[in-house]
Order: C-alpha cells, then structure tokens, then sequence
C-alpha cells in the first residue's frame, strides 16, 4: 500500500474477541501489531460481548488470554448483546462498535488478519469511509424468479432513502453483480464508531425484520453485515476504498 499519504492522525483498533477461536486469534493479531507496529500510537481496543439471554454459554475470553492481551497493551471493552448473539454472532461486529471511544477515528478487523507491516503507513482517509474490496459475488445470489440485482441493491437504497445511481461502478455490465457497491466486512474504518454503529445497527435490524419485498427469496445469514455495510459507508459519506487501500 501507498505511504506517501499515511494516516496524519492517531486511530483506534478494533477487534471481537470472544471465548474459543476468536480469543487465539486476537492474540495473534495484537501480537502482530506490536511486533510489526510497535510504535502505533493509537488504543488496540479489544470488544467482548457478555454473557447475556442471546448466549447459550458464555462468551467471555478467559482470564489467561485476557491477561496476556493486557500484557501486550491492548484494552479490554466489554459490550452487551442485545440483538444479536448465538442466532447471528457477525453482528458483534455491529453491537460491539458501541464500546469504542466515540468521536475518535476507527479500523475494525477481523481477527483471523495478521498485521506485518506499520499500521500506519496505511492511508486510511477516515472522512471517507470504506471497507474491503476483497469480496467475491457471494450476494444477492440469482434465483429463477428473482428481480436481477438492480432492483435488490436499489430497493434497499430506496428504504433508508439513500441515493443509488452514485454508487454505482458504470465501468461494469448492468445486472452484473460488481457494478454494484459490495464489501467484505473483514475491515472496514470510520470517523466515529458510535454514529457509524448506530447507523449500522439501525440499518441491520431494519433489514433483518422488515425487509423489502424484493429480497423475499434472498438469504440475510451469514450475508446481513455485508448487505448492510455499503448502504452504511454511503450513507456517512464514503464508498470504495481509494485504489491504495484496494489490496
């Protein structure tokens, strides 16, 4: 990626840690970070969801592992899970934004990424937002008495009242599924993570329990936070990463 535009200010990090694989991987990417970003100057920041009704057993790392995260200089911030859980445990990464420190640049990863290089030599634009590009054409899939993929991405830009033509890529065929504005939730960066995980979550509730009648026959599981994620960036002002972060 591009140096010569490296981020200016200091950013916080975010990953989901939580009791099982997860836990292991968040030790491995702070880990990384440190190693390979020692002098990152901004909060690593580890989200863990509670124990709670949407839980069938506890989710909270284990003292060991919270330990060594704490060793390594990460936080620990606790969320509680109140919409999502075991039924959907992707929307962690919707519920958990609400633990950051809001109002201070953010990049969330998942966990199972390894930093090998200075975090800060990324030019993240933070009044941009965007997210990976490292996605494949997993949603909407095409069904026989679907409306094309059109009608689907605009019928959601249509719900929230959000502007579509714009976000549109004109250098590909209509009706082809990359015309259309679609992320990996695998990264993705903001100004302020309670407003972008306020909208997030709106967005995702939304979509999840009143969804507009052309996705009728389109599945939302594992496939809501990568649905929702593009009408988020957008509706915040930002869209596909520049091509220095498209990589």
């Amino acid at each position: 990626m591009a140096r010569q535009q490296a981020s200016s200010h200091p950013f916080n990090i975010m990953i989901v840690g939580q009791n099982g694989r997860l836990q292991y991987e968040a030790l491995l990417f702070v880990a990384s970070l440190r190693a390979h970003s020692p002098n990152f100057r901004g909060r690593m920041i580890v989200v863990e969801p509670q124990a709670g009704p949407n839980w069938a057993k506890d989710p909270t790392m284990t003292p060991e592992i919270k330990a060594a995260l704490v060793e390594m200089g990460a936080e620990i911030a606790a969320f509680d899970s109140v919409h999502f859980g075991d039924t959907y445990p992707y929307g962690n990464k919707i519920e958990g934004l609400a633990a950051m420190p809001a109002g201070e640049p953010f990049v969330f990863f998942d966990t199972d990424t390894l930093i090998l290089d200075d975090i800060e030599a990324v030019p993240f634009d933070f009044n941009k937002p965007a997210a990976s590009m490292k996605r494949e054409g997993t949603w909407p899939e095409e069904e026989l008495y679907w409306p094309g993929y059109t009608a689907v991405w605009k019928s959601l830009y249509d719900k929230f009242g959000l502007e579509f033509e714009s976000t549109l890529d004109l250098s590909q065929p209509d009706d082809y599924w990359q015309r259309y504005m679609y992320f990996n939730a695998g990264w993705f960066f903001g100004a302020d993570p309670a407003a972008f995980g306020a909208r997030f979550l709106d967005y995702a509730l939304a979509v999840r329990d009143d969804r507009p009648e052309e996705l009728a026959i389109q599945s939302l599981d594992p496939w809501l936070d990568q649905v929702v994620l593009p009408l988020v960036i957008h509706s915040v002002g930002g869209g596909r990463p520049a091509p220095s972060l498209n990589g």
